[in-house]
């Protein structure tokens, strides 16, 4: 499992997300967590784009994260379906080639489908001209059949996540989605529990954040956030699906791509470019 967490105000974007990546036997039981997957990308070096992944980690023999840096060295060549012009694109272009790419590399590995397979991808940055950042998100597996879809409107700003959300659900929103679930085994008519869920986040919701908050704070939170989710996880009374480093990286309009707080399985001192990876 995974949690990723972004933050947007006016000044950017920023993007958090555990290191855990989970292995599950036939009958779905967590057998194995390793705790230094990577999960957040520099989708483009020297433009302010990057992206997160929740979800199934791997495509094949592949990790999400190798793909990604695949994909990144095809969006330069002119003849790739992949290539987009850096000089004038937008945030949805980018989202909508990789979404082409992962979903071509779904299909090349698994020709029969993958029952049970979802991975999330999280596209987030500035297109040329933009003035707010954005955020695109689309779904690769098998039977996802979902369209590319904003998870931040150009006017909106704040706290988004996706992966195992349980701990954020119930500190931010203010409670489990279990509760939805117990409604419904009492009685509630299914069809209402959309309005009761939008009635509950009205009197419980709490708001973290301001649109003009200062990038450090936006920084602050969504690292307290990815930490709280872990650290509900870890002492919990389930397989710690949440943990590992909490990586950290912000997109700025006039600053681009930067990383805050990042993991390394080298010395950066006899690698002093591997930071910008």
């Amino acid at each position: 499992m995974t949690i990723v967490v972004s933050v947007k105000v006016t000044d950017g974007i920023v993007l958090a997300s555990d290191s855990a990546t989970t292995f599950f036997d036939s009958n779905g039981i967590a057998i194995k967590v390793y705790n230094n997957a990577n999960k957040i990308f520099n989708l483009v070096k020297g433009l302010p784009l990057g992206a997160m992944t929740y979800g199934s980690g791997s495509i094949g023999a592949s990790s999400i994260a190798t793909l990604s840096k695949d994909l990144r060295s095809q969006f330069a060549v002119h003849e790739s379906p992949y290539y987009f012009d850096p000089e004038n694109y937008s945030v949805e272009e980018v989202a909508k080639k990789c979404q082409q790419f992962f979903q071509d590399q779904f299909d090349v590995a698994y020709p029969d489908g993958l029952p049970g397979s979802m991975m999330g991808y999280r596209v987030s940055g500035y297109g040329t001209g933009d003035v707010l950042s954005q955020g695109w998100e689309f779904f690769i597996g098998d039977g996802q059949t979902e369209s590319m879809q904003r998870f931040y409107d150009a006017d909106e700003f704040g706290v988004r996540w996706a992966g195992d959300g349980e701990a954020l659900n119930r500190l931010v929103l203010g409670f489990s989605t279990g509760v939805l679930d117990g409604l419904v085994a009492e009685g509630l008519n299914p069809e209402n529990v959309p309005a009761v869920r939008q009635a509950l986040i009205e009197r419980t919701f709490r708001a973290l954040y301001l649109p003009a908050m200062p990038i450090q704070d936006a920084i602050e939170l969504a690292k307290y956030l990815a930490e709280t989710a872990a650290k509900f996880s870890h002492f919990s009374l389930l397989a710690p699906t949440i943990g590992g480093p909490i990586e950290v990286a912000t997109i700025t309009k006039h600053e681009g791509f930067k990383w805050v707080a990042r993991k390394h399985y080298f010395n950066s001192s006899v690698n002093p470019g591997a930071h910008n990876a």
